[in-house]
Formats: structure tokens, sequence, C-alpha cells
């Protein structure tokens, strides 16, 4: 494989990381764009739902493969020591990461959530 090649795949595994930490971010903090437009809210429950369930049954996203699967076709044994792997992989990919903490991660999806969109409820309410 050319050099190229394999910066292509690196590249293509990075861009795929960075998708996968805004899904995160969207998952999680998403209820807060439902406050200037309405009509994303199904699309963030929705993201929100597979999230928890991710966390919930322990099933690996499959975001996570494929990155993986990039990652080796563009030669790479391990995460380079740059900006996305050392500050991004940590946060999608803890060490240490257990059931316990996958159930912990599945309920705090679920309760900001809850705590955000009351929090839109209320102040369309008073409008």
């Amino acid at each position: 494989m050319t050099m190229s090649a394999q910066f292509l795949y690196r590249l293509l595994a990075d861009f795929v990381l960075w998708i996968h930490f805004l899904f995160v971010l969207f998952v999680v903090f998403g209820g807060l764009f439902a406050v200037k437009w309405h009509r994303i809210v199904w699309l963030h429950l929705l993201a929100a739902v597979w999230g928890a369930m991710i966390e919930f049954s322990g099933w690996i996203c499959p975001l996570t493969p494929l990155e993986n699967w990039l990652r080796q076709e563009g030669g790479a044994a391990g995460y380079r020591a740059d900006f996305v792997a050392r500050y991004l992989l940590p946060v999608l990919y803890p060490e240490g990461l257990t059931r316990k903490v996958q159930i912990a991660l599945g309920i705090f999806v679920i309760v900001i959530n809850l705590v955000i969109y009351s929090w839109v409820l209320r102040r369309e309410k008073y409008k």
C-alpha cells in the first residue's frame, strides 16, 4: 500500500473519530438545540435513545469497528500521539470501562436530557 493510501485511511479514521465524538456530544447535550430549533427534538430523542441503549446493552457503536478498521488499513498499530489520540480517544474509549460505568453513562444521558427538556418545556410555557 502506498503512503498516500495509508494517509487517506488514517485521515478517514480521524474523521470517523470526530463524527463519533460530535455524535456523543449531541446525544448528551443536543436537547439544548431544541431551544432554537424545535424540529431537531425528534432527531435528538432518537440519538439519545440510541446512545442510552448502547450503554445499557453493552453493545459497541458501529463507528468504533469502522474507525479501527480504517486505522488498521492505514497501517497504524495504535493511535498516534496527536490531538485526536491524546484528547478525543480517552473520552470515547476510556480505560477501565466496565458494565457499571456503562450503565452509569446511560443513566447520565437520560438524566441530563430530562433536565434539559424540562428546562426547554418550562421556558416555552412562560414565553
